[in-house]
């Protein structure tokens, strides 16, 4: 993105290229009148509930984000209240895949979706928007505790192996939450999304790091309770931005648990309420699950286990040896012994070499493009490591520059050739550069022939570490895999243009305190051509009310409104919730509270 915009914000700017192709302009202009409402509407019920129920002091929460109940948030305001406090935000189009989503998170970046769930999915949406990502997860950004351990899970998520079937179920995810935003889609084409959903999540086989810490994710950072058992407070952001399950959640049948490492066995589905809850005393306990789980993991486990997940992963992962070399490429083959430790890596098409995540000069993936291969271990009847010799202590094993070599593993792979270089790095040997050069396996099977040209040897004792992606990104130009599924941008007709210009109306006399005259015809023409409309014949009444305008008018908005209650069952608790916070307005509370 050459026109990139880091709203000033420091940590926006740091954001490397391969994450920096996810985002997209938040274009507010695009946000109809309704859109507006419906975040009016949700933060004021949010507010409204949240005040007894959340771990923080809503409000203040929002305000240190640069976020408003009365208007969906624009993207600078949000970058500079939240660089104040060591954040950024930036918006993308819908889901990203999990690792890159990781990634922003430990580059301390939110990533908000830069859509608005629509009004008849008000209450909960299965899709990423702005109501969830600002309104959920930004106000408690401000916790210094809470937003350490944000921060901390994105860069080990960063980290995590998936699976291949990792992105088919991140794929029909996405799928889904799309098409339950787009308007006019075939009920038959969801339930077939749905179905198609169930199937892969079904049949996932063993779980990879990836998803078990999506597990973790999903039970702290979306849907996590701190405290007590018995009267947990809400800090989750699903449930912060979901006006229905922010209610349901402390209903006794929801189960709640103490939160540990065995969260990592509970799966969930997107589409349904949570069945049970996790609840921790306080946040150092989610970094101390985090770590225990880490240290299950291949990029702190390394050896064989771990190179067979990146195999598994068939997408490009990064080999560390005991040196501090990386290898990245698609890992396709590996050689063990009869104790199942490492004798040999290898990878298929590009790949390339760097140390300390930076690419090593002439070792990118247009030279290493046909794939690297190289042994793993010490050297046969030697005490050290090969990566601890120094150069004196090579020549004595007849490796230096010029000379003709012979090097036998424990494993019995023969490396014969022409020493063509040594690259030391840290004071450890990294790579040593064969010409003329033959490599055997003990059985005589050949790994390189002299004909294929340079043999670059990797060297070192053990594989420590096997993580997800590039070990340089930028330099590898990795290509995060990005969905083809994008989503839908609305065309409307002028009925639909006429109900914005409704809605505008109400909110222009609102905010300006003028025009209360006019109101009586707008709701006679919601009344003859919207009758599915409920929120803007809320938001009249909330002025007619709170202003004395008219007794008769504001009795007649009420009967119409509570017979919609009566008659209409998918809004009956929308207008009823509405018809609260009217009575007792958030306003005033705010005051209260301040």
């Amino acid at each position: 993105m050459s026109d990139f915009n880091d709203f000033n914000n420091q940590q926006v700017a740091k954001l490397p290229k391969h994450l920096r192709q996810f985002i997209v302009e938040q274009n507010y202009e695009k946000y109809t009148p309704v859109d507006q409402a419906v975040w009016r509407y949700v933060m004021r019920q949010n507010y409204s509930y949240l005040k007894h129920v959340a771990f923080y002091p809503y409000i203040k929460g929002l305000q240190r984000a640069g976020l408003s109940i009365e208007y969906i948030p624009d993207l600078q305001s949000m970058n500079d209240n939240l660089g104040k406090i060591g954040w950024g935000a930036v918006t993308v189009d819908g889901f990203i895949p999990p690792a890159a989503f990781m990634e922003y998170q430990a580059y301390r970046v939110l990533v908000i979706a830069a859509d608005i769930r629509q009004i008849n999915h008000i209450e909960y949406t299965p899709a990423p928007d702005i109501i969830h990502e600002s309104a959920g997860h930004a106000p408690i950004i401000a916790d210094t505790d809470y937003n350490s351990y944000l921060s901390y899970f994105g860069s080990i998520g960063a980290k995590a192996m998936f699976s291949s079937k990792d992105f088919e179920l991140y794929e029909a995810i996405r799928k889904l939450s799309i098409l339950k935003e787009a308007h006019g889609v075939d009920e038959l084409e969801i339930a077939t999304a749905e179905k198609h959903l169930k199937f892969i999540a079904e049949n996932m086989g063993e779980p990879s790091e990836m998803a078990l810490l999506g597990r973790l994710h999903w039970w702290t950072v979306e849907y996590g309770l701190i405290g007590t058992l018995e009267n947990p407070k809400i800090y989750g952001a699903a449930l912060l931005s979901s006006i229905g399950e922010s209610a349901t959640c402390m209903n006794p049948n929801i189960k709640k648990i103490w939160y540990d490492i065995n969260a990592v066995n509970y799966t969930y589905d997107i589409t349904q309420q949570q069945p049970q809850l996790f609840v921790t005393e306080n946040f150092q306990n989610l970094i101390d699950v985090l770590e225990a789980f880490a240290d299950t993991m291949a990029f702190r486990r390394g050896g064989t286990e771990s190179i067979l997940k990146a195999i598994e992963c068939k997408n490009p992962s990064t080999a560390v040896y005991s040196s501090g070399l990386q290898v990245t490429g698609v890992f396709t083959d590996v050689g063990i012994d009869k104790n199942d430790g490492l004798t040999f890596i290898k990878t298929t098409g590009e790949s390339a070499l760097a140390f300390n995540g930076k690419q090593l000069n002439g070792h990118g993936k247009a030279y290493h493009k046909d794939g690297f291969s190289s042994p793993v271990g010490k050297l046969k009847d030697t005490d050290r490591p090969l990566e601890a010799h120094t150069l004196a202590e090579l020549e004595i094993i007849g490796v230096a520059k010029g000379s003709r070599a012979d090097l036998t593993f424990e494993s019995g792979i023969n490396v014969k050739g022409v020493v063509k270089d040594i690259l030391i790095a840290d004071e450890k040997v990294i790579l040593i550069a064969f010409e003329d050069c033959t490599v055997k396996e003990s059985n005589e099977n050949i790994l390189f022939k002299p004909e294929w040209g340079v043999y670059d040897m990797a060297v070192g004792e053990k594989i420590v570490s096997v993580f997800n992606g590039a070990a340089d990104k930028d330099a590898y130009e990795e290509i995060p895999l990005i969905s083809h599924a994008q989503t839908y941008k609305i065309v409307y007709d002028e009925h639909t243009k006429n109900l914005h210009n409704l809605y505008q109306k109400v909110r222009n006399t609102r905010e300006n305190e003028i025009g209360y005259a006019e109101l009586p015809s707008i709701f006679n023409e919601l009344k003859t051509k919207h009758r599915h409309d409920w929120l803007c014949a809320l938001e009249i009444l909330e002025i007619v009310y709170h202003k004395s305008v008219d007794a008769v008018f504001e009795k007649e908005l009420r009967i119409y409104l509570e017979m919609k209650a009566a008659t209409e069952q998918d809004h009956t608790k929308l207008i009823n919730d509405g018809l609260h916070v009217i009575a007792n307005p958030v306003t005033q509370l705010i005051t209260e509270e301040d």
